[in-house]
Formats: structure tokens, C-alpha cells, sequence
């Protein structure tokens, strides 16, 4: 009995604001979906996590609601050692336990898409890239040589991402002149006004690519 468009919310957890006057209906609507998940890498030193989900103020008879929430303890894979440079600018940057996170596209570059149940324990979903490749110039998507064994580094373990995201790749083909003539590009939507981590997973797959610069970009 209550209006969907009337459900404008905010939700914290703790001292971060995850989501402000945030509606589901228009949010929904906007994109085309069906559902909505929303993810957040959270420290949370005290053991204890307390979410708020607060009605917004005006209109005065906005309410909040959640169907579901999922609570995942994670290891600390998006910190890096000292500060990090922001793209285009001096400005170091430091990713750290003050630093709350929300994850907006995991994709499996070439392949399809990846279930939470398949994924390396962390349970997180990997979707398709094609529906964010930018122009017609989609590259050519390969998959690994059955005879490549694909491992992960010392001391890199298997959550980092499952095996599936580095079976599957994109290329702009092997033809050097037909390469100078397009850019191979992902345009994702992003809101303004925040800061953005991006994580680029690489893996050789092709059994023929065994030198230093016999690939680059």
C-alpha cells in the first residue's frame, strides 16, 4: 500500500554515509533493472557494525526500506603500500582503514558473466564487458590456449579474482596497422564528486606470447 517513489532513504554504517536521499524506484527506473545490490568495503575496528537506514525529511512521508543485506567479512585487498597517485595529477592519495569503499562495475573482460557461487570465495558477482565498450571498435575476445596453465604469483591468493576473469581477455587484434587506427575504450557512468579505485587484472594467456614487450599498450 505505500508508493514506491516515496522510499528516499539515507543508510550509514557508523561514522560513513553509504547512501544519501537514495530511491530505489527512480534508481531502478533510470537504469533499467530489475533489482538492485549495492556493495560497500567497510573497516570495522569495533566488531560490532551498526547500520542506520534513515527516511529522508522532505517529502515528510518518505519511508525506508531493505529486502535483504548481506554481511561478508573480506580480507584487505584494496589498500596499497604508502600513498598512490590520483590519474593526471601530483596529488598522492592513500587508501586506508578511514577509507570506506563502494564497488560500481566488476567485469570479466571477454567472457561472460560470473555468479557469486563461482566466484573465489569472496562471493561477488563479475558481469559481461561488451555492453560497456565505447563505439564499434570491440577488439577481438580470446580465450587462453588449453595448453596454458594459469597460476596465481607467490603471494598473490586465489580471492583476488577467480580463474574464469583470466581465461577470457580482449585484444585489439594482431595486426599493428589495423591497432593504430582505433582505440579499444569502456565508458562507465560514474557519479561526480567522488574518488575512484581502478583495478586492472592482467594475464597472459596466449601459449606464443613468451618475451618482454611482445604485448604492450
Amino acid at each position: 500500500g505505500l508508493n514506491a517513489s516515496n522510499a528516499i532513504f539515507s543508510v550509514t554504517a557508523g561514522r560513513f554515509m553509504l547512501m544519501k536521499n537514495f530511491s530505489a524506484a527512480q534508481t531502478a527506473e533510470a537504469l533499467n533493472y530489475d533489482f538492485i545490490t549495492k556493495e560497500f568495503s567497510v573497516n570495522v575496528p569495533s566488531g560490532v557494525l551498526n547500520l542506520t537506514f534513515s527516511p529522508a525529511s522532505d517529502p515528510g512521508n518518505s519511508y525506508a526500506f531493505v529486502n535483504g543485506i548481506e554481511v561478508v567479512s573480506h580480507p584487505d585487498i584494496y589498500s596499497a603500500e604508502g600513498p598512490s597517485l590520483l590519474a593526471g595529477q601530483n596529488a598522492p592519495f592513500s587508501i586506508d582503514n578511514t577509507t570506506a569503499l563502494e564497488n560500481v562495475y566488476r567485469l570479466n573482460v571477454g567472457g561472460n558473466d560470473i555468479s557469486p557461487s563461482n566466484d573465489t570465495g569472496l562471493f561477488r558477482s563479475w558481469n559481461a564487458d561488451s555492453r560497456y565498450i565505447l563505439g564499434a571498435g570491440s577488439g577481438v575476445t580470446n580465450v587462453a590456449d588449453p595448453n596454458v596453465t594459469i597460476n596465481y604469483p607467490p603471494g598473490t591468493p586465489s580471492y583476488v579474482a577467480p580463474l574464469d576473469v583470466y581465461r577470457t581477455f580482449r585484444t585489439m587484434g594482431p595486426n599493428a596497422n589495423v591497432n593504430l587506427q582505433y582505440n579499444l575504450t569502456w565508458l562507465f557512468s560514474v557519479d561526480t564528486g567522488f574518488y575512484y579505485l581502478v583495478r586492472l587484472h592482467f594475464c597472459e594467456g596466449f601459449e606464443n606470447i613468451s618475451l618482454i614487450n611482445q604485448r604492450v599498450f
